[in-house]
């Protein structure tokens, strides 16, 4: 797993260079109670309508969204819907908007038609010229997107095959971004994945990708098939191939691929989901995050856009109740034992979540505890804490202890960000509550060897692994217990 709140705290500080194709996207919502006496369609009783930033603009709003700074260059043509979406990325806090004028073509707009009642799109109405940049375009386009790369961490490409980005366009920004050292990612729109050659990943839909290496892409062993191919000819490092509720794919150049299911969650409007996952791939990679908490996290925006209606954002905060949404719930809610561990476990290995474990007496929290729960909750998707009863703990350690109840004890660990559940055992050992949680990681204190480490060969034999993590040195419960008497006396 990876440390949340580290990595959103670089997230904030990266610079996006964004380029891509922008366009006035337009909601008219209302109800549908009959058809058109004038031709067999129905008439939709109109009740409000919203405007918005959509395209590549979206995907810079999403940048900015998650707290890191946008250089947007993009296109419009010399039109009313030129203006607004000028004058709306202006007021963005953390966009820099570069937007170059063409007055030959319109601003692209489109308009969809949504039934309020059942949450449907009805019909879509599009003004567009979409035909390459003409050369004089082109050559302004280059300019601001090369002005813009040396304060920029990452470059990503936004294609909606409206004219801005062109072969020359694409061809300059690759090759500028690889000689300045600086990744980028490209949202492709073009079958032809050469034209992105050099690129460090593409990230197209299960549609775009099945067009470009002209397979089904009807399994996972398919795409990551397929995608060895298409990286070859793309010289890419890795390629994303989003699959709606079918989830994430990652296949890296080098090393297996990577499959993330999509989280549990209430379609509403699919519209710029793609827009969200390019853009947190592009600012989680700028942060130093790893291909696996990358796409942990844009699998997260993904479900988080696709619960609103529109070209929707997605903030820091809704990645946190996404990626760890147990951390939210009151103490008691994540106190848990019989059919509800079952479900809550079973709930978590059909979300493709994994699973990580540790245990103690948990008698007095101290920074030693915290460091432990913490490190093992960076280990995994959700971590499991193992608790002593109150019985258990006075066979382990004597009379006079615990200190604290178990309930109390249980409260206590629960209230802590690091741990999605807590569940109670009477005996000695963890080891039948390991053999029920079936964890994928299994963490200890450094003061254990693996071999010390009650259930090892239970976790290793299931495909697992333990973890031994360091111990803060002059912290204990036994100490901070024979202080306490030693100071009563």
């Amino acid at each position: 797993m990876f440390d949340f709140d580290a990595l959103t705290r670089a997230m904030v500080q990266t610079t996006v260079l964004c380029i891509g194709d922008l366009m006035l996207d337009e909601f008219v919502y209302g109800e549908v109670s009959r058809i058109s006496p004038e031709a067999p369609t129905p008439v939709i009783a109109v009740q409000r309508s919203e405007t918005g930033i959509g395209g590549a603009g979206n995907v810079a709003r999403n940048v900015a969204g998650l707290g890191a700074r946008c250089i947007f260059v993009s296109m419009v043509g010399a039109d009313e819907a030129g203006a607004t979406l000028t004058a709306r990325l202006a007021a963005v806090p953390g966009i820099e908007p570069a937007i170059i004028t063409d007055s030959v073509r319109p601003t692209t707009r489109k308009v969809r038609y949504v039934s309020d009642h059942f949450s449907t799109h009805m019909l879509r109405a599009d003004w567009e010229r979409a035909a390459p940049a003409n050369e004089s375009i082109e050559r302004q386009l280059i300019a601001a997107a090369l002005e813009a790369l040396p304060r920029s961490d990452i470059v990503l490409l936004s294609d909606y095959a409206k004219g801005v980005l062109t072969a020359r366009v694409i061809r300059d920004v690759i090759d500028a971004a690889r000689a300045a050292g600086k990744r980028v990612i490209v949202d492709p729109k073009s079958a032809n994945f050469a034209i992105y050659r050099g690129a460090t990943l593409l990230t197209p839909n299960r549609k775009e990708f099945a067009e470009a290496s002209r397979t089904r892409a009807a399994s996972e062993a398919d795409i990551a098939a397929a995608a060895h191919e298409l990286m070859l000819l793309a010289d890419c490092e890795a390629m994303v191939v989003t699959q709606g509720e079918g989830g994430m794919t990652l296949v890296p150049r080098e090393g297996s691929a990577l499959h993330v299911p999509a989280q549990p969650v209430r379609v509403r409007d699919v519209s710029g989901a793609g827009d969200t996952v390019a853009a947190v791939l592009a600012v989680a990679l700028a942060a130093g995050a790893d291909w696996d908490a990358a796409l942990r996290l844009a699998t997260a925006g993904a479900a988080v856009a696709v619960g609103k209606t529109g070209t929707a954002t997605v903030t820091l905060d809704e990645l946190r109740r996404r990626v760890l949404p147990h951390a939210s719930l009151a103490a008691e809610e994540k106190i848990a034992a019989g059919a509800e561990l079952d479900a809550m476990l079973a709930e978590w290995r059909r979300a493709g979540l994994r699973i990580g474990f540790t245990n103690g007496c948990f008698d007095i929290l101290h920074p030693g505890h915290v460091r432990l729960l913490t490190e093992a909750r960076a280990t995994c998707d959700r971590l499991v804490v193992g608790l002593n009863t109150d019985a258990s703990v006075r066979r382990l350690k004597g009379e006079g202890r615990p200190v604290q109840h178990e309930r109390a004890r249980a409260e206590v660990l629960a209230a802590l960000e690091a741990v999605d559940l807590v569940v109670l055992f009477a005996e000695d050992t963890p080891i039948e509550l390991i053999r029920k949680v079936r964890p994928s990681v299994l963490v200890k204190g450094g003061d254990y060897s693996r071999e010390q480490v009650v259930g090892h060969d239970v976790v290793e034999a299931d495909g697992g692994r333990v973890v031994l993590v360091d111990v803060l040195a002059g912290h204990s419960t036994t100490s901070l217990v024979e202080r306490a008497r030693e100071g009563g006396a």
